[in-house]
């Protein structure tokens, strides 16, 4: 009987001990989890995959147009540039890949709408009229519109835009702002540098394009030059599908943090140097 009374007593014993290492390493578990979670790129992975709802898991599909540079362009077998660094800078902050979907720039918003995409960031305008197809995150940087002209051009301004042929990139802020000049024929391209190029061999008399692009596109093009009159200002946002909140509010808290801590600042300092 007393051997009974002990074998039970040492069953208990073990049970008991094998409970206490269950506890002691659940606690152990916790405790990471609770160390991990209090780690920036952790705390963003697991609160981003979590909540956010995306066309492939684990994935920020992007819809850019890589003609666009400093914004995004091709660099080898790459594509690079400001808003491809920012999207980096952002999915690595939701625990997301970015993967890239390069097409046509007037297609990039109906990427999104569409639910190809889960954003789009082509160095994109937050217009009005875009706003009623798509939500837009937060600002990330600013720009103007500039006008490119011949070296010996005597277009000096938007008034004497009237009655002229411009080149514009299709589906961009400078096809909607020349639809709207007086008398104006738009030529329309699928590439900025298209536009340029036209320009250059006088089958336009003048391109009105984004100012940084603007910049780039003359200094590797003998010729040609800037207007110092800006066309108009614009605000650059992430287009995202209508309805996405949780994307778009964990978008606009990475984008803030971002700025924050100026790595926004960085990126774009990286490709734009300072005048």
């Amino acid at each position: 009987m007393k051997k009974k009374i002990l074998t039970i007593a040492l069953v208990g014993l073990m049970a008991a001990s094998l409970a206490a290492c269950g506890k002691a390493s659940e606690t152990q578990t916790s405790n990471a989890a609770s160390e991990s979670a209090s780690d920036g790129k952790a705390e963003s992975k697991s609160d981003g995959t979590a909540k956010i709802k995306t066309v492939e898991a684990g994935k920020l599909t992007l819809a850019t147009n890589a003609e666009f540079p400093p914004y995004e362009y091709h660099d080898g077998d790459k594509i690079v540039g400001i808003d491809m660094d920012i999207a980096d800078a952002i999915a690595k902050k939701l625990g997301l890949e970015v993967q890239i979907e390069d097409i046509a720039f007037d297609s990039v918003i109906l990427e999104v709408t569409s639910g190809k995409a889960d954003i789009g960031l082509a160095g994109i305008s937050a217009t009005d009229e875009r706003k009623q197809s798509v939500d837009f995150s937060d600002t990330y940087t600013t720009s103007k519109q500039l006008i490119i002209v011949k070296d010996d051009s005597p277009i000096k301004g938007s008034k004497d835009l009237e009655g002229k042929t411009v080149g514009v990139q299709t589906g961009t802020t400078g096809d909607i702002l020349a639809s709207d000049i007086k008398d104006v024929k738009p030529e329309r391209y699928d590439k900025g540098m298209d536009a340029v190029q036209a320009l250059s061999q006088g089958k336009v008399d003048a391109v009105i394009i984004d100012s940084e692009v603007a910049k780039k596109f003359v200094e590797e093009t003998s010729g040609l030059k800037v207007l110092d009159e800006a066309f108009a200002d614009e605000n650059y946002a992430i287009a995202i599908k209508k309805g996405n909140k949780e994307l778009l509010d964990s978008v606009n808290k990475a984008l803030s943090e971002l700025k924050s801590d100026g790595t926004i600042d960085s990126i774009i300092a990286k490709y734009i140097k300072a005048e």
